[in-house]
């Protein structure tokens, strides 16, 4: 990549940085086989150093790839199968509805369709046990919906799927992690434990409140019970598409060693899950989420953590994957400005139009979608207003605990039956909520990719 092409790209993220008020960016940009990096703004207010290529960022749940990796590695050594019950795997895994339990599968775990909550966040340490203590505390857990119904996002599962790999590998999960994926695919700047991140520049998370000052959020990390599933892992831009660059190279890490095989390479970008309508992607496979932008496929995943957003997208024909990560403002505004002219220029390729209110409002009957609609870490209140539907989100148990703002309100708008736009005042992009019926009845309202069960 010439080098005066990407300095152009700097000057770009330095303006975008600014404009939609995030502290600090990290960028990376995997084309013609090198790699190039940006950095922009402050890793903390607080101390005002500066962001880097070298610095790390929490990537929240990009690390579900890595897991999945881990995963799928296990099944190249036919150690493990997809469609092997979790409870034969994990026999002192307990949950409420004991034969549903006898139905999830890992490929359940990882298509997030098992119907366990998502966001059971409990903190268990920040030992070697931390997982296994975490899989103890599943036993009072219900499901969100019949196993394999749907597709409700899912950290539990993931958590699960790292327990699952400590069992058969001996080892912690980020044990295995460093040995079985890290090492061998030459990631050097990737690590799961405060103490490795401080060799590092370390990014801090901040709220951004409009045009007010950043401020540092109350605490830099969740629980590391959660690990599996996102709530540790640090890295650089550099590193994230250097895991990319695994899944481009079929499997393969540095000097030609086999981190996957190539078919389970494969394996992880067919689709398994077709999504409600309205989501930002095409479908789910093993781990990735999948896209089709104007017939041209690609994979990626987002993170989210407390005060910080990572962006993964990968164009597999083009051979191009680029990584952005961040520590606040307007992260998701951010990506889609940066990722409409990245991938402009290396894959010649335009991502499709986001969505927005028709232009003709829609008149739909709003008291068929109002009451509540909840699960474990979020409450939906919604309700008819002159407004319009209004939705009273609520961010519960644990989860309230580390946001800034556990209650938000939103207006939602409708463009058909069924399918609604809402976005956060200071935002530039429109969130899809969707409302199904599932075959025995139950109502669900989606908020991203998490289904919540109407209660009342």
């Amino acid at each position: 990549m010439p080098g005066r092409r990407f300095v152009e790209w700097q000057q770009r993220l330095d303006e975008m940085v600014r404009r939609h008020g995030v502290p600090g960016a990290s960028l990376a940009v995997l084309a013609d086989g090198d790699v190039s990096t940006a950095a922009s703004g402050i890793l903390n207010a607080g101390t005002g150093v500066t962001v880097t290529p070298d610095s790390v960022f929490q990537i929240g749940s990009i690390t579900k790839i890595f897991t999945t990796t881990l995963v799928m590695r296990l099944v190249d050594e036919h150690r493990l199968d997809l469609d092997q019950k979790v409870s034969e795997l994990l026999p002192e895994l307990r949950l409420a509805d004991p034969d549903a339990l006898g139905r999830i599968t890992v490929r359940h775990l990882l298509t997030h369709t098992s119907g366990i909550p998502g966001d059971h966040f409990v903190d268990t340490g920040r030992g070697d046990d931390a997982v296994t203590k975490y899989v103890e505390t599943c036993a009072d857990l219900g499901l969100v919906h019949p196993v394999g119904a749907l597709m409700s996002y899912c950290n539990t599962g993931f958590v699960l799927a790292g327990r699952i790999v400590e069992r058969l590998t001996g080892q912690a999960w980020r044990e295995a992690l460093r040995t079985r994926m890290l090492h061998p695919a030459g990631l050097r700047e990737t690590v799961a434990l405060p103490e490795e991140a401080l060799r590092f520049r370390v990014a801090y998370g901040h709220d951004v409140d409009g045009d007010q000052p950043p401020k540092l959020v109350a605490r830099w990390q969740l629980p590391a019970s959660t690990a599996p599933a996102g709530s540790t892992l640090c890295a650089t831009a550099r590193d994230v598409v250097g895991m990319a660059r695994v899944h481009l190279d079929g499997g393969l890490g540095v000097d030609g060693r086999e981190v996957l095989t190539d078919a389970s390479v494969a394996a992880m970008r067919t689709r398994s899950v077709q999504l409600h309508r309205g989501a930002n992607a095409a479908g789910w496979g093993l781990g990735w989420a999948l896209y089709d932008w104007n017939g041209r496929r690609a994979f990626g995943h987002d993170g989210g953590t407390i005060g910080q957003s990572s962006f993964l997208r990968v164009v597999p024909d083009a051979g191009v994957a680029i990584a952005l990560l961040t520590n606040g403002g307007r992260a998701e505004d951010l990506y889609q400005e940066l990722f409409q002219g990245l991938l402009a220029e290396f894959c010649d390729l335009a991502l499709p139009p986001l969505p927005t209110p028709p232009d003709v409002p829609v008149t739909v009957d709003l008291t068929a979608y109002a009451g509540t609609y909840a699960t474990i870490g979020r409450r939906v209140e919604l309700t008819v207003e002159d407004r319009g539907l209004v939705a009273r989100v609520s961010v519960t148990d644990a989860l309230a605990e580390v946001v800034d703002q556990p209650v938000e309100e939103y207006v939602l708008v409708p463009v058909e039956k069924d399918l609604f736009l809402t976005r956060a005042a200071d935002a530039r992009s429109w969130t899809p909520v969707a409302f199904s019926t599932s075959e025995d009845g139950s109502r669900y309202a989606h908020l991203g990719l998490r289904a919540l069960p109407k209660v009342s």
